[in-house]
C-alpha cells in the first residue's frame, strides 16, 4: 500500500486526498500524520525538503510535491481522468491548478509570518504583498469560474478556498459570491471535499 504523509489542514495534502477519492484510489493509500517541525519525523528522510504531502510508493520511491503526486495518481487510474491528456484542456487545468496553488502558498506565508514571528518583527509590507496575491487570484477565479467536468484545476481551487475558510475565517466570501456558489456546487459533486474538511480550532 502507498503511504501519504500529510497534515489535515494542508491544502496541498487535501488536494491529493480528494484526487485519490475522485480517481478511486483512496483505499490504496494509507494516510500518515506528518509533523514538519519534528526533526525526527520520517518525512525528512522521504522528502529532503521536509515538506508535505509526500507519497511513498510500495517500492519505497518517494514522490513529491502535490502536483507530481496527483499526476502520478491520474496515471495509475488510467490517465486523462483529472488531468486532461490533450490540449487545450490540459493547459487550462494545469494553469488553474498553478493559480490555486499559488493562492494557497500566499495564504500559507501569511499564516507562518503571523504564527512564527513576534509582532514587533512582522513585515507588514511582506504580508500585504502576499495578501495582494490572494486577492488577485480570487478575482481571476471569480471572473472565470470553471463549471466543466471535475479536474485538478477545480480540485486545487476548492482546496485553496477551503484553506482560506480555515485560516482566514472565510473573509473572501463576502467579496466573491460567485465563488461561494461555485464552491457549494463543487462540494455537492465531490463528497470527499466535505470528508476532508478541517474545522478551525
Amino acid at each position: 500500500m502507498m503511504k501519504l504523509r500529510s497534515s489535515p489542514p494542508s491544502p496541498f495534502g487535501r488536494k491529493v486526498k480528494i484526487a485519490a477519492h475522485v480517481l478511486g484510489l483512496a483505499d490504496k493509500i494509507e494516510i500518515i500524520l506528518a509533523d514538519t517541525n519534528n526533526v525526527s519525523d520520517p518525512l525528512r528522510q522521504e522528502n529532503p525538503l521536509g515538506k508535505i504531502p509526500c507519497l511513498t510508493l510500495e517500492d519505497g520511491t518517494s514522490v513529491y510535491d502535490s502536483r507530481v503526486i496527483v499526476e502520478y495518481l491520474d496515471h495509475l487510474a488510467g490517465g486523462n481522468k483529472i488531468i486532461p491528456a490533450s490540449y487545450p484542456a490540459r493547459l487550462k487545468a494545469l494553469t488553474r491548478q498553478a493559480l490555486a496553488d499559488g493562492l494557497a502558498d500566499a495564504a500559507l506565508v501569511q499564516v507562518y509570518e503571523l504564527r512564527w514571528r513576534p509582532e514587533a518583527m512582522r513585515d507588514t509590507k511582506w504580508l500585504a504583498y502576499q495578501a495582494d496575491k490572494v486577492n488577485r487570484a480570487l478575482a481571476e477565479l471569480a471572473a472565470h469560474p470553471d463549471t466543466g467536468a471535475v479536474d485538478i484545476g477545480q480540485i486545487a481551487t476548492a482546496c485553496a478556498l477551503g484553506y482560506l475558510d480555515l485560516r482566514f475565517g472565510g473573509s473572501w466570501r463576502k467579496s466573491h459570491p460567485t465563488l461561494v456558489t461555485w464552491l457549494d456546487e463543487f462540494a455537492a459533486k465531490v463528497p470527499s471535499f466535505e470528508k476532508t474538511k478541517v474545522l478551525p480550532t
